[in-house]
């Protein structure tokens, strides 16, 4: 595959154009003019049947209120089935806004204020923001670094959950920012020691789709044939698989019955807005005609994190960057080479880059940041070289 070109025909200039990523860095990092390899969302174009299919419904001129068409659960459905093996039914879907509200949600109508809800660090950040924001007591309990390959310690993982009585399990499947494909070997024991405790699970699938080489991504409903569906809440959704982060629509997945009605009643007492329109069009289009675009996305996120990988081996080789199983986020240690607590501000002040810190993930993150793979390889290149060159130059390395 001829990636410069690739880039060259799908990656837009977005800089101007209203997105979070390119023109809020200002008011998130204290400076306008840095290179953002931070959140998850891509400089690359939505699949053309997404363009088209909302072209079309923007020219038909009228946005009144809308309804879930089968065309919709049927796109979903397929989608689900052939990637992922699941057995879907409508009366087990939810809509949202998003996977982050559906996370303050399930929360809320699972938890009572000042219970125990945990989860394994380092994790993506707004999961703390769901527990502490809802008047509930986190817990965390931090996974095992094997030199960049994480585990978690199930020892410690029951003994949290045993001592702080803990009422909620919040699980990130495929791991965020750690890039972890939980086997099914691993969900299985999670679930059994949350069984054990009577701990209901929260399951965000939402990077189930960014799953590389041999690691095979297996959704928390289908361990052992479905065992644990009684006491799961499953969110997901197209938004990361396809770009379209903006469309605010995602899935909220309920096979038990109880947990459904106590999910029901609590949307019902806030008020909360069924899926809107545009989310639906684009959605559908995208689970319909967006393979093909999505399989060319996968090849550049490969591409990029060789490219990354492999330019830190050759100049910086103790830097440890995170075997890539899942998501499109690398996970990079650079504590052989620079304070950890000296870390955000020599990337930002330095080597003039925008990302994510280890600390937001983890009170132990100090040292650690993430990069966005799913962008421009010249954006790419142009991070690492700068990385490489100011490590080098703190280091008094040629």
């Amino acid at each position: 595959m001829d990636f410069e070109k690739y880039c060259r025909e799908n990656c837009v200039e977005r800089k101007g154009t209203g997105t979070l990523k390119w023109d809020s860095l200002e008011e998130i990092f204290g400076d306008a003019d840095l290179l953002p390899m931070w959140v998850a969302d891509m400089e690359i174009r939505c699949p053309q049947s997404v363009i088209d299919a909302m072209t079309k419904r923007v020219q038909h001129g009228v946005f009144g209120y809308g309804k879930v068409e089968d065309s919709y659960y049927e796109a979903f459905f397929a989608w689900q089935k052939k990637h992922h093996n699941m057995d879907i039914a409508k009366e087990n879907v939810r809509f949202a806004t998003g996977v982050v509200g559906s996370l303050y949600a399930a929360v809320r109508a699972y938890t009572k204020e000042e219970e125990s809800v945990i989860t394994c660090s380092p994790v993506y950040y707004p999961f703390y923001d769901a527990v502490l924001n809802s008047g509930r007591k986190l817990v965390t309990v931090e996974l095992d670094n094997n030199d960049g390959y994480y585990t978690l310690d199930y020892d410690k993982f029951e003994k949290e959950i045993a001592e702080n009585d803990v009422k909620l399990f919040i699980l990130c499947s495929p791991h965020n920012p750690v890039c972890r494909v939980w086997t099914e070997e691993e969900l299985v024991k999670m679930f059994d020691i949350c069984r054990k405790h009577g701990v209901l699970v929260v399951s965000d699938e939402i990077h189930q789709d960014f799953v590389f080489g041999d690691n095979k991504f297996v959704s928390s409903s289908n361990l052992k044939d479905g065992a644990y569906k009684d006491m799961l809440i499953l969110l997901n959704s197209g938004s990361k698989t396809f770009n379209l982060a903006g469309l605010i629509h995602s899935h909220v997945i309920i096979y038990d019955e109880k947990l459904m009605e106590t999910y029901d009643k609590y949307i019902q007492s806030i008020g909360s807005p069924e899926a809107n329109v545009m989310g639906l069009v684009g959605m559908e289009a995208a689970y319909r005609g967006g393979e093909e675009w999505f399989e060319g996305v996968k090849a550049l996120i490969c591409h990029n994190y060789d490219y990354m990988k492999g330019e830190f081996a050759k100049a910086l080789p103790k830097i440890v960057v995170t075997p890539l199983e899942g998501t499109y986020l690398s996970w990079i240690d650079l504590r052989a080479y620079i304070d950890g607590t000296k870390v955000e501000e020599f990337v930002q002040k330095k080597c003039r880059l925008a990302c994510d810190v280890g600390e937001w993930f983890s009170y132990t993150g100090h040292g650690f940041i993430r990069i966005n793979l799913a962008t421009d390889t010249k954006y790419i290149r142009a991070a690492v070289e700068s990385l490489i060159k100011n490590l080098k130059e703190l280091n008094g390395l040629d």
